[in-house]
């Protein structure tokens, strides 16, 4: 919401100033997101008047101008506009000035061989309007030398952030109500006097959505002159950020920014029959006023008349029934509509508006009657004509809303204390009326209160609410810091086992030299789309931020192989990236499912060029693999039961991937390489290797005693023996290390692979596996006999798998 200083004073009687008022406002909790002096950019432009005007002689169309700036000596400027002349008095950017309407910086510099130390300037250079076809012109008694921006009257814009609970401050004077109820001036009244009519409403008027659109008032103006609004307006206009389109536009726009009441003026020559509030047609069409046709359903409310719809209710008007210059019947729109529903038919049609923003918080039921006035005072005031009597169809919900109310919550919630005459003060400035609660009781007795909420509250539910009024207007700030009670002792742990895990995964890869990212939960939908497959499909947003973030992420690769492009075409040689977060995944009947899972990317040079290693080296399916067992370790999964399978999914290159399961259904992790088409539709042109973990699917740690067992160290050394097998080329090493592993758990305490030989002494469509196998002994030392049963365990084992020991 943006206001000028000059629009909030027309509302609030106040000396404050600028600061003042920004620090008041946030103290009461409206916060000031910026505020913009004009000023600013009309640094360096100065009232000037020309001497004399002189052809350029080596160019038809510019001019040599001798400038009055009041400088101590006149300046040489040469200027193209048609009406500079010997006389005007315009305005100047010196050297170092930067343009407003163009963003360059003003330099002395030669022109055709004439030296030019400044430029004469137009409206749309100074960003004043849009008229550029010559330089600005001043009335002659404009003070020479005087900066532009102190003779233009520069104006302070305020840009306030508006929570969606305060529809009331969606209006320049309601922001003025809350500054008078925290004491920085007086609330100007609003001055809305009922205007006559001339004449009966030619137009019938009428609501046929009572739940769309309880009340609809309006009224028509015949005889205006449109055309445009007067400075004053528009540049109120201008500070909210609005361009001024025309009179009669302007002041709807006016109303609705001062106020916070949208409304609508139709031209009634574009008008046939009655107008009305009604339901759509399903499949129905509206043409909006951006130029856009919606197709619109049985569930959303418009305006139209015995043809057709001219409006998309509560949100924005039609294109073909707006007032344009030739305008001289008007029909004005004030009506009350559901906001729920504006609510659900924006986000439909993905509209949005000024009007729908307001409505859909919800507006001051009761303004529609001050509304209109307002409305018809300033266009016959401006555009002339004579008022029709006004119509009132239907009725506004204006039932008052009662609560009641203990003084002594401000303290016992809000944390301070509060004179109750001071609280009483505080929310009759805000439209609240205190009631007597019994027949002898007067408002002043320290006992419950009953409370009437204002019509232009509606986010004012209960008691608590009123505390935060009371203690808002008091100030935030004056409430004093008091530490939360805690137990004595030593403080409980609070974290979850799912935080702690995180917390350990992070500091784990950390430790490994990954960087952390963190990235958006939404992507666009194209990129969703290449990891949907396998993932239950997409959950898109109805009404996102922006297209590039409309699908939630199926997977946490999407968002680091966007990063790992960013940083690429940065000049970054070598990426090591993870991420802990959130897969959104569609259940069973389309629930919600929400995975935590660990997303790990590998993207360029493992190792740079260098004397030592040569060239630089790529990461690889196997960099993936270990990065992923060793986290998955940390993470307190069984590593030394997964089994290495197939089936990464279509994201990954098929040859150089694989998952990691504990049995054939539970996948704990896939890595490998990622497939090229996939790097290709992310931009990426090295090869990348990634890694998910599936945190969710570790099994949960049985419970265990609070103490760790003692250590007692083997009494005997351990014994190691070497076995050489012969196995089908196929077969993954990890099968065989994990059979012989468990062929004799009371002995075989560890067994590594050292060797995977194919070659000469190998048949062909096999491959030698070497294993060493670390037995230990316990209360005695092996015999022979012993030895050699339990490598009849291990080749047993072996055999199993169809390998054969080599002789």
């Amino acid at each position: 919401m943006k206001f000028s200083a000059t629009w909030l004073k027309d509302h609030l009687d106040t000396e404050a100033s600028v600061e003042e008022i920004s620090a008041k406002l946030n103290a009461i909790g409206l916060e000031v997101a910026g505020i913009e002096n004009p000023a600013d950019k009309l640094a360096g432009f100065k009232v000037a008047k020309v001497l004399t005007a002189a052809p350029h002689p080596n160019a038809d169309k510019l001019q040599v101008l001798t400038v009055d700036a009041g400088t101590s000596e006149p300046l040489q400027v040469v200027c193209g506009a048609p009406n500079a002349r010997a006389g005007m008095v315009g305005v100047l950017g010196l050297a170092g000035a930067i343009v407003p309407g163009g963003g360059f910086e003003l330099k002395k510099s030669a022109i055709r061989g004439v030296e030019s130390n400044g430029m004469m300037c137009s409206v749309r250079e100074l960003e004043l309007g849009d008229e550029h076809d010559g330089i600005l012109e001043l009335p002659e008694d404009a003070p020479v030398g005087m900066t532009f921006a102190e003779y233009h009257g520069a104006d302070p814009v305020f840009d306030v952030a508006i929570t969606p609970n305060r529809p009331d401050c969606m209006g320049v004077h309601g922001i003025a109500r809350d500054l008078a109820a925290a004491g920085l001036g007086t609330l100007r009244p609003i001055a809305a006097q009922a205007v006559p009519g001339g004449f009966p409403c030619p137009m019938p008027i009428r609501t046929d959505d009572a739940e769309g659109c309880p009340a609809f008032y309006g009224r028509v103006i015949r005889g205006v002159k449109n055309g445009p609004s007067p400075k004053w307006l528009q540049d109120r206009l201008k500070s909210a950020g609005q361009r001024p389109i025309s009179a009669l536009v302007d002041i709807t726009n006016y109303v609705m920014l001062t106020y916070g009441r949208p409304a609508h003026a139709y031209d009634l020559a574009k008008l046939s029959g009655a107008i009305f509030a009604r339901r759509a047609k399903e499949d129905e069409t509206c043409l909006a006023l951006n130029g856009k046709e919606y197709t619109l359903t049985s569930r959303m409310t418009v305006i139209a008349d015995d043809n057709g719809v001219h409006d998309i209710a509560g949100i924005m008007g039609g294109e073909h029934s707006g007032c344009a210059d030739d305008t001289t019947d008007v029909l004005l729109e004030v009506a009350y509509f559901d906001p729920v529903r504006i609510g659900q038919t924006g986000r439909a049609l993905n509209l949005t508006s000024d009007a729908r923003q307001r409505f859909e918080r919800g507006v001051d039921p009761a303004f529609l009657d001050a509304g209109l006035a307002l409305l018809t005072d300033l266009i016959v005031g401006i555009c002339g004509g004579e008022p029709s009597e006004p119509v009132f169809a239907g009725q506004p919900p204006i039932t008052p809303k009662l609560v009641r109310y203990d003084p002594a919550m401000a303290e016992r919630l809000g944390g301070v204390a509060i004179p109750e005459a001071q609280q009483r003060a505080t929310l009759s400035a805000l439209g609240f009326a205190i009631l007597r609660d019994a027949a002898d009781a007067a408002p002043q007795d320290s006992r419950e209160w009953r409370v009437t909420v204002p019509s232009w509250r509606p986010d004012v539910d209960g008691a608590p609410d009123l505390v935060e009024e009371v203690v808002r207007i008091h100030g935030l700030d004056n409430i004093a810091s008091a530490p939360l009670p805690r137990a004595d002792g030593v403080a409980r742990p609070t974290a979850t086992p799912a935080q702690k895990l995180e917390r350990k995964l992070r500091r784990a890869a950390a430790a490994r030299g990954i960087n952390e990212a963190v990235t958006w939960s939404f992507l666009p939908e194209a990129e969703a789309d290449l990891f949907a497959e396998g993932n239950g499909g997409l959950w898109v947003l109805q009404n996102p931020i922006s297209e590039d973030m409309k699908a939630m992420r199926p997977s946490l690769l999407p968002g680091l192989l966007a990063a790992v492009q960013r940083n690429l075409d940065r000049g970054a040689s070598g990426l090591r990236l993870f991420e802990l977060g959130r897969r959104y995944l569609r259940g069973q009947a389309g629930a919600s499912d929400e995975r935590l899972t660990l997303g790990l990317v590998l993207a360029g040079e493992k190792t740079p060029r260098g004397w030592a290693s040569g060239k630089a080296s790529s990461f690889d399916a196997f960099d993936a693999k270990a990065e992923a067992m060793a986290l998955l370790a940390e993470a307190g999964a069984p590593v030394d039961n997964l089994q290495v399978m197939g089936e990464a999914g279509p994201q990954f290159h098929p040859g150089q991937s694989a998952t990691l399961r504990l049995g054939p259904k539970t996948v704990l992790a896939r890595f490998g390489m990622l497939h090229p088409a996939l790097l290709k539709a992310f931009d990426i042109d090295v090869a990348v290797a990634a890694v998910e973990l599936f945190l969710d699917a570790i099994p949960a740690r049985k419970a265990a005693d609070f103490a760790r067992p003692h250590y007692a160290p083997p009494a005997l050394q351990a014994v190691k023996r070497d076995f050489a097998f012969l196995v089908d080329a196929a077969l993954p090493a990890g099968d065989l290390v994990r059979a012989i592993k468990g062929c004799d758990k009371a002995n075989v305490v560890a067994v590594r692979l050292f060797d995977d030989f194919r070659g000469q002494g190998v048949p062909e469509g096999q491959k030698s596996l070497a294993v060493e196998v670390t037995l230990q002994p316990g209360e005695k030392s092996y015999d022979e006999a012993e030895l050699k049963a339990i490598s009849e365990r291990v080749t047993g084992a072996a055999a199993k798998l169809g390998a054969v020991l080599r002789g």
